[in-house]
């Protein structure tokens, strides 16, 4: 694919240069992870090159769109990868296919195909993992400093109902994901200790 490697080392850049420093979350560290987890699925499900190559570009932009807002930064996103993707020579198919799987990250998520359920489930496997509290502690900080959250116990209230509400994608995450994700629920209900509905 013309221009993979380059648009791969600018969007690096960026993420590494342009991110608010607030993004405790929504870091380069987060990209890199996800990156991390759709690797991991090409090579277990041997997805050919050219998908592989777009998926990993979809892992990448997923959420460039943050170096401009964090408001509909999926919208912002698909916008600066299009512009990414025709500097570096890409076609107007593989722009299209990318913008997809940026778009399909949003909440709720919403996967039309292969490749954007790898992407959304590769963005939220943290949900179902052991070190499933370090990570929402850099989520927390974060809509803290957007003053989007305000106490630890609202927080976990959320948390609950996006848990609840939630759905893996794929076999794979399914499997070996929402499991933990289960046990997290019953934890975090009982941090809170939910009254219960009469």
């Amino acid at each position: 694919m013309k221009g993979y490697y380059k648009l791969r080392g600018k969007a690096l850049e960026i993420l590494g240069t342009q991110l608010p420093d607030k993004l405790y979350y929504h870091s380069i560290e987060h990209t890199m992870e996800v990156l991390k987890h759709c690797n991991y699925r090409i090579k277990r499900e041997k997805i050919p090159v050219r998908e592989a190559k777009v998926l990993r570009l979809g892992a990448l932009l997923h959420d460039i769109g943050f170096t401009v807002s964090n408001v509909n930064h999926e919208e912002k996103g698909s916008q600066i990868a299009e512009a990414l993707m025709k500097e570096f020579g890409l076609g107007l198919k593989e722009i299209r296919l990318v913008q997809g799987l940026i778009m399909a990250t949003r909440i709720p998520q919403s996967p039309k195909n292969r490749l954007e359920r790898i992407l959304c489930d590769s963005d939220l496997d943290y949900l179902g993992r052991a070190d499933f509290y370090q990570v929402s502690d850099l989520l927390y900080k974060e809509l803290k400093c957007y003053d989007m959250v305000h106490s630890k116990l609202e927080w976990n209230k959320i948390q609950i109902k996006f848990l609840e509400s939630h759905r893996y994608h794929t076999d794979f995450s399914i499997r070996n994901r929402q499991p933990g994700k289960r046990k997290r629920i019953v934890e975090l209900k009982n941090s809170v200790e939910l009254p219960k509905k009469n």
